[in-house]
């Protein structure tokens, strides 16, 4: 594709420089690097297992219950800390172990691997908050974030009724949007021929086996009881997830870049990454160690190349250059963010 962002040198200027100091300042060591990474895959694969086999051995329904829902939120972890790097080769050298990895994962949650990273790394990254350049601001006319976007009568509550509607979001994605995308025209997708749909059918078999049909066959509960425990999964598991990914680019510092008649987008590459972006303690190992790198979004969209590990590190960098070049990048903490996002919510609704 055709880069649509208009040029503007002092900006491309900008992006070498902090290219060509981030090479020079960053240090990696591999060896601390695999140390790392062994040891986040040991606590998070260890804690995932831990909770599962849970699944089948408690006899209490509430205990049950609330187990598959600690279950979903360790999954959704996994995925934040594992999958989005896979998806953009930074673990192995080798792109299809990565993208092995990547779907195996992806699957363990139910969503179809290769239709998101389709999107994510085609539209998103090349365009975030542009409309109609970016996939993931067409979910849903439920929720209003983009100042272009049609405005309708209900988005005046929806700083109220978001919350509500996000917990369904998980369902949504596993059980209707992947078959939408499926069984659709998709200019994201060259082809899709019987290996694309064996892929598919198999990732969705996998997941309802492994999360439904193991546990009604094997646990000590009722199909019922097996059945509420997975939609409470979902309820919370999307709640989190949701609120974690509109932080990232959908507070109301964020901003959303328009085009004109020939496409072409009012901005810089690099000022398109960095002011629709937003982080949430850029500095802190600990929210880094828990999110996977979604709380240092700027770094990640200027640097999809580089594992999530090093982005504390490689943020004392970026965001001294962006500094001292009058540009202050979009920030709150992890509750801030909620807070500001509602408050977008309340402002886009008006």
């Amino acid at each position: 594709m055709r880069d649509k962002h208009i040029y503007i040198a002092r900006d491309s200027e900008l992006l070498k420089s902090i290219y060509r100091q981030v090479d020079e300042n960053l240090v990696i060591d591999n060896r601390s690097f695999l140390l790392k990474i062994w040891t986040k895959f040991i606590f998070y694969f260890s804690f995932f297992v831990f909770c599962y086999s849970l699944l089948y051995i408690i006899n209490s329904p509430i205990y049950f219950v609330l187990t598959f829902s600690l279950y979903g939120f360790v999954s959704l972890l996994i995925a934040f800390n594992f999958s989005h790097d896979f998806s953009h080769n930074t673990i192995f050298k080798s792109k299809k172990l990565n993208n092995l990895c990547f779907i195996f994962i992806y699957a363990l949650i139910g969503a179809h691997a290769e239709a998101w990273k389709k999107r994510h790394i085609n539209s998103h990254h090349y365009a975030p908050n542009v409309e109609d350049y970016d996939s993931d601001l067409k979910i849903t006319k439920l929720i209003r974030v983009t100042p272009s976007s049609k405005h309708f009568w209900y988005h005046k509550y929806q700083h109220i009724y978001a919350p509500f509607a996000y917990t369904t979001y998980s369902l949504f994605w596993v059980f209707i949007k992947d078959f939408v995308i499926l069984f659709s025209k998709d200019k994201y997708t060259e082809k899709k021929d019987l290996p694309y749909h064996l892929s598919f059918w198999a990732q969705k078999i996998f997941y309802l086996t492994f999360i439904l049909v193991f546990p009604i066959l094997f646990s000590n509960q009722t199909w019922s009881i097996v059945l509420i425990g997975f939609l409470l999964m979902h309820l919370t598991q999307s709640l989190f997830l949701l609120f974690t990914f509109f932080m990232t680019h959908h507070v109301e510092e964020t901003e959303y870049p328009t085009t004109d008649e020939k496409g072409y987008i009012n901005t810089s590459w690099i000022m398109n990454q960095i002011k629709s972006s937003n982080d949430m303690h850029p500095f802190s190992n600990t929210a880094n160690f828990i999110l996977g790198g979604f709380n240092n979004h700027i770094a990640h969209h200027l640097f999809p190349h580089y594992h999530h590990i090093h982005y504390p590190e490689l943020n004392r960098i970026l965001y001294d250059i962006l500094l001292r070049n009058n540009i202050k990048p979009n920030q709150t903490t992890y509750w801030g963010g909620v807070i500001s996002h509602l408050k977008l919510l309340k402002r886009m609704g008006k």
